[in-house]
């Protein structure tokens, strides 16, 4: 297997209410009385594509799909109030109730490795699997990482972006741009939002399939670097290597680790030392690949994961 998967519709949709201000889109496509998998997408804000249920055989898995709060569907779009790792775990579970699914998979990237490490250190049971590409796990470490040393490979990418801030603000980026994307100046706020996505785009690039397909990303600019920047400032996790120092929980779960050898954006050490806590995962090193999952090796070894991974079974 080389290719996606055929495209394929939705055949439920919906909105469901989470709090007082936010509301979370979520669907299903595939085989509604498949083995679930529940996608966790990136960012935080990126919000799912239709493209997403690509990696999935559709008379197997039954696909469910969400946008996370303030991403994609979600409403209100870019919205930061009560929006925080702990936030979006009870979702997950609010939507598994909705939907009346007992266990399922996950499969998530980047940002949705974080997000499939908290929900299931916190509720191990509900798991089959988990598919991670990517790995982040929001130690400072990485922040900075992201803010201030993956522009050593890009550097022109970074002095783009750092160039657009104000001469006195370059030092500390992540708090300058924090500002300008919870301004009231609409159309600053916006360009710096833009500014923010194109050097992640730029850094997660690997073939010129990505930078094709990253493209996608710029419809949503507003909210990846909003959430982002937020959850880069707000939402550390204490102690700051607590996925790693958990890891140990999910001892009974199957686990496949899939790892660009050249992902910039979340550099393979990342994903070597969570494999080291669980040595029981799988380990997929992908040697011509980066961050993006549009990459055709990084798809390649994506779909070949959830083939493997109906060995599980329900």
């Amino acid at each position: 297997m080389n290719k996606l998967f055929p495209k394929i519709e939705a055949f439920a949709t919906g909105m469901l209410p989470v709090d007082e201000i936010h509301t979370i889109y979520w669907e299903k496509s595939g085989n509604p009385s498949g083995i679930p998998i529940f996608v966790f997408h990136g960012g935080p804000g990126g919000g799912t594509s239709p493209n997403m249920r690509r990696f999935f055989d559709p008379k197997y898995y039954l696909v469910i799909m969400f946008d996370q709060r303030g991403a994609g569907k979600s409403t209100p779009y870019a919205e930061i109030r009560n929006n925080t790792t702990e936030d979006l775990i009870a979702d997950i579970e609010k939507l598994r109730s909705h939907l009346n699914i007992e266990q399922f998979h996950i499969f998530g990237g980047s940002w949705g490795s974080t997000l499939a490490l908290a929900y299931t250190e916190e509720y191990p049971d509900n798991c089959l699997g988990i598919i991670m590409r990517g790995i982040f796990t929001m130690r400072a470490c990485e922040v900075d990482w992201f803010m201030h040393k993956m522009g050593h490979f890009y550097p022109e990418a970074f002095s783009e972006f750092i160039s657009f801030l104000p001469e006195q603000d370059r030092d500390n980026p992540l708090e300058a741009y924090y500002k300008l994307l919870n301004g009231d100046d609409i159309n600053l706020r916006d360009k710096a939002a833009s500014h923010w996505v194109e050097y992640e785009c730029a850094c997660a690039r690997h073939t010129r399939t990505d930078e094709h397909r990253l493209s996608d990303k710029q419809g949503n600019n507003l909210a990846i670097a909003r959430i982002e920047a937020h959850y880069f400032i707000k939402n550390q996790f204490t102690p700051n290597n607590k996925l790693i120092l958990n890891a140990h929980k999910l001892k009974d779960i199957k686990i496949i680790i899939v790892q660009g050898r050249y992902d910039i954006i979340c550099p393979i050490k990342t994903a070597y030392e969570l494999q080291q806590e669980i040595p029981h995962a799988k380990m997929v090193i992908v040697a011509d690949a980066g961050h993006a999952s549009s990459d055709p090796a990084m798809q390649l070894a994506l779909l070949q994961a959830t083939e493997e991974m109906k060995a599980t079974g329900a």
